[in-house]
């Protein structure tokens, strides 16, 4: 995948491409159906695929005093974008100046004369145009004055409701991982490092690690059934385990920190540069501040039972591998 970060850095052989324009926070199954209609568009039409992002997100932009947490920051939005076969990303500055540029300056310069859009495809709820004058019906209007056509789409429905980022942003921030995952079509996870300060070293013994501090998007504090991968490529390593995320109330005074227990552990080689990617599978419960360490210990104990019962199942229920020599028979059989 070819990622563009400027327009002026845009080649010539964007000459003629089919596109879809959107902030894609957390690239739920919602946009991953758009983007796999593009890519079989482009191919269908000879011509290259598209997909047009902002950064930073335009609502830290417009709006700078709120707050507005990411579910996939950009360098992992961009992983997830090249997973979906997109031959061609363009990160364009979000910046107030470009905030301002009206619907009609938007589709003329932006579209037709710097990036060469043959063919759009956007959502029904999509809004461009300084102050997001401008929709979907005028998006087409524009198209048809300007040389290009609009494919629209009807929101992708799942368990009742549209998938949008702001239904999986909510389900994330309340702990229903579960429902996440179902939106998402994965797991949500982050991506971090090892905590400072924790003793890291070369050869890391004890079966617990501290993230470091994550600025976007948690989910609500609590005890979750995790997998942690530690390291990159074929050397990296997934454990199980048991994650809290939140203050440590027991302990006094609140530490907030986001903790994983290892349940399948081995000692490895870390430090506080390791790539660490951190799925959550299922919420087991809130934080709690328990009236002892003993009722704590406890309880972890039973934590760790019910994640490896989670494991287990999960392990039972998945289908081994199939072999390049299995008769297709016997595959599906």
């Amino acid at each position: 995948m070819n990622i563009y970060r400027e327009l002026s850095s845009l080649p010539r052989t964007l000459s003629a491409s089919v596109a879809t324009i959107g902030n894609f926070d957390g690239v739920h199954r919602g946009h991953q159906g758009v983007i796999a209609e593009v890519v079989a568009r482009a191919r269908q039409l000879d011509h290259t695929s598209l997909a047009v992002t902002f950064d930073p997100h335009p609502a830290r932009v417009l709006r700078p005093d709120a707050s507005h947490s990411l579910i996939t920051p950009l360098p992992q939005k961009l992983e997830l974008l090249a997973a979906t076969g997109i031959e061609n990303v363009a990160v364009l500055p979000f910046t107030p100046e470009f905030s301002k540029l009206t619907a009609r300056a938007f589709a003329s310069d932006l579209l037709r004369d710097t990036l060469h859009i043959q063919e759009l495809h956007e959502g029904e709820n999509f809004r461009f145009g300084y102050q997001a004058e401008a929709g979907i019906d005028s998006l087409e209007a524009l198209g048809k004055e300007l040389g290009f056509t609009v494919r629209v789409y009807s929101p992708r429905l799942l368990r009742g409701g549209p998938i949008s980022s702001s239904r999986v942003r909510n389900a994330i921030a309340s702990g229903n991982v579960s429902e996440a995952r179902a939106l998402l079509g994965r797991p949500f996870a982050i991506e971090s490092h090892p905590a400072s300060g924790r003793g890291y070293g070369t050869r890391y013994t004890v079966p617990t690690i501290n993230l470091a501090p994550y600025p976007e998007l948690l989910p609500a504090n609590g005890v979750y059934v995790t997998a942690l991968t530690v390291g990159t490529g074929p050397s990296a390593e997934t454990f199980d385990a048991v994650t809290n995320v939140g203050n440590r109330p027991t302990f006094g005074a609140d530490s907030f920190t986001v903790e994983s227990h290892l349940l399948n552990f081995h000692p490895i080689d870390l430090d506080q540069d390791t790539p660490l990617k951190l799925s959550f599978l299922k919420r087991l419960r809130p934080e709690i501040r328990w009236p002892s360490t003993e009722a704590l210990r406890e309880q972890i104990g039973r934590d760790v039972r019910q994640a490896n019962r989670f494991f287990n199942l999960c392990r039972l229920l998945t289908p081994p591998p199939r072999s390049a020599s299995t008769p297709e028979t016997l595959q599906e059989s």
